[in-house]
């Protein structure tokens, strides 16, 4: 087989398959096989002028030796247990549906009552910067806002701990 990039490629394409199965049986992991097999190609390719005869031998010579490596390198600081230390928080999916209804609910409301909430509750201003915001009076922000979350405390289709009922 010539020494050549075209040779090289000939190469791979013939022998991929039967590297593959090796470095599959020695890992026991088909991603962690393909990563094997990638690495050997790559130090082949920068000793390809240098390979004598068949270069199947040095090829698989480099998958056992670069698998031994990395089985030396790899952290062993984990232990599995059957306790999880956290709690798990909700899926992406929960987050999404409760902003969905929660938007729908403030939907519901006269637009000055929303307005209110959204300035007081979502953007965490102070009842003087609600109202300045708005040109009314502070007793007005406050009246609104207790009319807002009575309307919400009675909305058949929430809850205030986020499950619709």
């Amino acid at each position: 087989m010539e020494r050549s990039p075209e040779g090289f490629e000939e190469f791979v394409v013939g022998a991929t398959p039967r590297l593959l199965r090796m470095a599959f049986l020695l890992t026991r992991d088909a991603g962690h096989a393909e990563d094997l097999l990638q690495t050997a190609l790559a130090k082949a390719w920068r000793a390809w002028g240098r390979v004598d005869g068949d270069p199947e031998p040095y090829v698989r010579r480099i998958i056992v030796t670069s698998r031994a490596t990395w089985w030396r390198r790899r952290w062993r600081g984990e232990e599995p247990t059957g306790d999880l230390p956290e709690r798990p928080g909700q899926s992406p999916q929960d987050v999404v549906d409760e902003r969905e209804w929660l938007w729908q609910a403030l939907g519901r409301l006269p637009r000055r009552q929303r307005t209110v909430l959204v300035l007081r509750f979502y953007e965490d201003l102070t009842e003087a910067q609600v109202a300045g915001l708005l040109g009314c009076a502070v007793g007005t922000v406050k009246s609104q806002a207790s009319k807002a979350l009575a309307k919400l405390r009675i909305d058949e289709t929430i809850t205030f701990e986020g499950v619709r009922r």
